[in-house]
């Protein structure tokens, strides 16, 4: 069995200078029932924390390593960047590279705007649909979480989920008032909506793939008829693929379902491992920005070298052949043989996958939206957790988010994870 003194020593320090001694509530193992874990370096599909421990990643910084820790060419391209400088608040050639890259490979991107995250990412989004529409009442889906802007923490899900709170105290009631919610993957719901309040819609914002509820793939022609709606009714669809962008395939969820929206969200694996964010659509759309347009959106670090950097080598090493298709084989070869595994020990399970997104639902019945991910036995989750832990294996903290899997996981590195699996399970 392992143990974790020094990491129980740095989170005591750090709760007397940080509110619950983490930045941000996702880091938090309450729902695991224990503290958090200090880590201090990683290395391909691999992190090791405070104590020495080893464990095979499926965390990856929350999904922007998909080429895995520390990789050799981002890693040798941010220290030759670095030693030229770090910032300069003035344009630089990094980021038109970048954003020629982005606009190339994803669909509906004809203008992008890169900021610092994907919270600012769908922050400006939604006020750039609102001055394009003219209207103001926004649609989200109940457990998409598009970061902690006011107006989208109703009903959110990832750490908001987790912590039991998905409206947080502080968001004002003016700015729920503008918010609609539908369960994800009812089209029939959001019908009714926009049958009572389409003209009023400025802008509908869905995860193609839900991944703050843990991985929750779209039904078949379910993004279709979103789509064919907020066409009919003249509202922005905008898709926040903040977590699928470049993660489930080159260009994203909408190259996967063949669905294009009018403006996209980005983040994670854009940035390969460090602060990024961007939204992007229509030139028309995009125009209203300022400079050129009146919509105000601005960050002192928006497109800093560093960040452009690591994801401009990250999305390099992911243009090349096959990346995908092996990325995705890995994939499905680590959620089949979790549900083989929990199957052979009796533990009802549902697996879900999409491109190298995965979640293993402690689950009887399928899961399609947020009451299904809800009904799960979180608490025999937590035990499967801590089990994995012991044995050398990372996952997220939480039922409700999504796994992923790196170009560094090899067929040891999976056979490994099953095997710890089938220990735990026949515990359970």
């Amino acid at each position: 069995m392992r143990n974790w003194e020094r990491s129980q020593e740095l989170f005591e320090e750090a709760k007397q200078y940080i509110p619950g001694g983490v930045n941000s509530p996702a880091r938090a193992f309450g729902s695991v029932a224990m503290d958090p874990i200090f880590m201090e370096r990683g290395r391909g599909a691999y992190v090791y924390d405070a104590d020495g421990n080893g464990y095979i990643d499926y965390v990856l910084s929350w999904g922007p390593l998909i080429l895995g820790h520390a990789h050799p060419d981002v890693v040798a391209a941010l220290q030759s960047r670095a030693r030229l400088g770090t910032g300069f608040g003035t344009p630089t050639e990094l980021e038109t590279e970048l954003a020629r890259v982005i606009a190339d490979a994803v669909p509906s991107i004809e203008q992008v705007r890169l900021v610092n995250s994907g919270t600012e990412a769908a922050m400006s989004a939604l006020r750039l649909a609102r001055a394009y529409t003219g209207r103001e009442i926004i649609v989200k889906f109940d457990g998409c979480y598009h970061g902690h802007v006011d107006s989208l923490l109703i009903k959110a899900g990832s750490g908001a989920l987790t912590h039991g709170e998905p409206t947080s105290p502080g968001v004002s009631s003016a700015a729920a008032a503008q918010t609609r919610t539908c369960p994800y993957n009812d089209l029939e719901a959001l019908k009714d909506l926009f049958a009572g309040e389409g003209e009023q819609v400025a802008a509908v914002i869905i995860e193609p793939v839900a991944g703050n509820m843990g991985c929750v793939p779209p039904r078949e022609g379910y993004l279709q008829g979103v789509r064919e709606l907020t066409e009919r009714y003249g509202s922005v669809l905008i898709f926040d693929e903040v977590m699928t962008g470049f993660r489930v395939a080159w260009g994203g969820a909408q190259t996967l379902f063949g669905v294009t929206p009018d403006m996209t969200c980005l983040g994670k694996v854009i940035g390969g491992g460090l602060p990024v964010g961007a939204f992007g659509g229509k030139r028309e759309i995009m125009q209203l920005l300022s400079p050129v347009g009146a919509v105000y959106q601005a960050g002192t670090l928006s497109g800093n070298p560093l960040a452009v950097t690591a994801g401009h080598e990250t999305l390099a090493s992911l243009s090349e052949p096959g990346v995908y298709e092996a990325l995705s084989a890995r994939t499905e070869q680590l959620s089949w043989g979790l549900l083989r595994a929990a199957e052979s020990a009796g533990v009802p399970v549902y697996a879900t996958r999409v491109g190298s997104m995965f979640t293993t639902f402690f689950s009887e019945h399928p899961v399609y939206d947020l009451a299904g991910a809800s009904a799960c036995n979180t608490d025999r989750f937590a035990r499967f957790f801590m089990g994995l832990l012991h044995r050398g294996v990372y996952i997220a903290p939480s039922q409700f988010e999504s796994g992923f899997v790196s170009t560094a996981h090899g067929e040891g590195e999976i056979e490994q994870t099953i095997a710890a699996a089938e220990e735990v399970f026949r515990e359970l």
